[in-house]
Formats: structure tokens, sequence, C-alpha cells
């Protein structure tokens, strides 16, 4: 499947599950996707669990829903991390009311309980994929 032209924002904290960081990432990109590494904006590069890097390429507070058509939320602690930054949460609401693909993988669907996109039927405007 050929993604060419996709635009998509990988979320990133600190204790990231490295699997669910690096592995979307690498295919995303194998797949022709323009992947861009969205961090909190505390640092330039934040690590997993087992210490491993992963470089940013911008802070959440500056990108917009605009700029991607998807957002992938890794799992491990990172999304518990996530949460304490309201413009990662923002982000992902604007991706959602804005009809984009919003997924998370494990425990980064704590990140879309944060924003509010898993209420209701339908789980709002935005097409939502939960992987395990």
């Amino acid at each position: 499947m050929s993604l060419h032209g996709s635009k998509i924002a990988l979320l990133i904290e600190d204790e990231y599950q490295i699997l669910e960081g690096w592995y979307p990432l690498l295919r995303l990109q194998e797949a022709g996707a323009d992947v861009r590494v969205i961090g909190s904006g505390t640092k330039n590069s934040y690590h997993s669990k087992e210490h491993y890097p992963m470089e940013v390429d911008a802070a959440a507070a500056d990108v917009s829903a605009s700029d991607f058509d998807a957002v992938v939320v890794p799992g491990g602690f990172a999304p518990d991390n996530m949460r304490l930054h309201p413009e990662m949460i923002g982000l992902v609401r604007d991706m959602n009311e804005a009809g984009k693909l919003v997924t998370a993988i494990c425990h980064g669907g704590w990140v879309l309980v944060s924003a509010g996109v898993l209420k209701g039927e339908g789980f709002g405007s935005g097409r939502v994929v939960g992987l395990k």
C-alpha cells in the first residue's frame, strides 16, 4: 500500500514502548508517508522504556491538525506523560474533529480518552483506530 503524499504525526514522550514508536515510524516511512515525530516540547529527544532515544521534528504547540492526515499515539508509559501536556491532547482532539485518522496502540488509548474522542456513538467525526 502506498502512502505517498500522506502526512502523519507520531506523538512521542519519555517511556514510549520501543516497538510501538519505531515500528510505525519506519513502516509508514517505508510506505511513502511523510512522518513527523511530535513531542511535548520539553526536549528534543525522548527515550523509550529501554532508554532508546527518538529525536523530534516539532513540538505539539508548533503544529496543527491541518498539517497532518493522521496521528499515531504509541503506548508504553508515554501516553501518561503525554496527558500532562494540553498541546498534545489538543492536537489529537483537533485531528478527530477535523475528521482525520486518529490511531492508538495499546496504552495510547489513554490519550484518546483524555482528548474526549472516545465519547458516544461513533467517537466523534474522526476515524478512530485502536491497536493492541
